[in-house]
């Protein structure tokens, strides 16, 4: 899922032209993030000569003369560093909706402590960006890239500080993806070894017992995971997201798009409502984000009513950019048992 296609974002400039020369200054005070230096894969917090490293699921080994304060990070990975007690100083990516509330995406974060620098695709007000004087940048990846760093904007804004990077698509899985961004938070000054968040780690793993119970007491369930727009109807492969892939591990079956119809980075089929059933499924798990559509939009869409699953009311949202912390995750997990428990055999 390296491109949000089903929400309907704006690409726009992000600094007019009379903020230039402003912002020249700002990158040209800044200067370059300098080159790192490697200390193993062990990721390291403020050491004892002060200095702080920590390895990127890009493989990329961030050095800084001190652990960062300054942290601005894609919303949905503030929002899980949020839940390890690490607040950041700025966010870009989907964080508020349009009557002003927390976009799902953000989670438990306070979004009024945190200045938003971006919305939604392809937007980040560099220059604000500079005035939050950042010493680290942090988001997500999903096939190489920094997610929700605009392309046109990358090399100035990093510039501007070091990035790093969780993976949560190619190879990662959601156990991984928990881990390395607990890492991260652990890098950042977070304890890992408080009552809430050992907690927050069994009950993940309680839940996780749950679908796999649920996977066994109701076998033969075909999952298709889909999200939908007034266009097409895509339909995601299990094989490149970490929480799909997790999920298989603990027994879930989904409905597999052909290899040869995927995108280009092979994490979706892209369908026209004229051939949305091509598919049959038992359970549908809908694309939740903030601008796709859900259930209650697309019961004009013919094609979407007659698929048996929709049919029999076996319909669920899918948390398809999850928070990756223990605590989030959970509940993923624990409405995923609950959604294959209830789910008959339809298709």
């Amino acid at each position: 899922m390296p491109k949000s296609r089903t929400s309907p974002f704006t690409r726009r400039g992000l600094i007019a032209a009379g903020g230039a020369l402003g912002l020249v200054a700002a990158l040209t005070a800044c200067g370059g993030s300098g080159s790192a230096k490697s200390e193993g894969d062990k990721d390291k917090g403020a050491a004892a000569s002060g200095a702080w490293t920590f390895k990127d699921d890009l493989g990329k080994d961030v050095s800084l003369k001190a652990q960062p304060k300054n942290v601005v990070a894609y919303t949905g990975t503030a929002a899980a560093l949020y839940d390890y007690g690490v607040q950041v100083k700025g966010v870009f990516g989907p964080t508020k909706t349009a009557d002003g509330k927390p976009d799902v995406t953000a989670g438990s974060m306070d979004i009024s402590k945190v200045e938003i620098l971006g919305n939604v695709y392809d937007e980040f007000n560099v220059e604000k960006y500079a005035s939050l004087q950042p010493e680290l940048l942090v988001t997500n990846t999903w096939d190489g890239t920094y997610w929700y760093v605009p392309e046109a904007s990358k090399d100035k804004i990093l510039k501007l500080a070091p990035a790093a990077a969780v993976g949560v698509g190619g190879d990662a899985s959601m156990d991984k993806a928990l881990q390395r961004t607990a890492d991260l938070a652990k890098a950042l000054g977070a304890d890992l070894n408080t009552k809430k968040t050992t907690d927050a780690k069994a009950a993940f793993e309680a839940a996780a017992n749950k679908v796999r119970e649920a996977t066994k007491a109701n076998p033969g369930i075909k999952v298709l995971v889909g999200s939908g727009t007034a266009d097409l109807f895509y339909v995601s492969t299990p094989k490149t997201s970490a929480d799909l892939k997790y999920f298989e591990t603990l027994g879930v079956e989904f409905v597999v798009p052909e290899q040869d119809k995927l995108d280009q980075g092979g994490f979706f089929e892209s369908l026209s409502w004229e051939n949305a059933g091509k598919y049959k499924a038992d359970l549908v798990l809908l694309d939740n984000r903030t601008g796709t559509a859900q259930p209650e939009d697309l019961k004009a869409k013919p094609t979407w009513t007659e698929l048996p699953a929709v049919k029999a009311g076996q319909v669920a949202p899918r948390v398809t950019e999850p928070i990756y912390s223990y605590e989030k995750c959970t509940k993923v997990l624990e409405d995923l048992a609950k959604a294959i428990q209830g789910a008959k055999k339809v298709s």
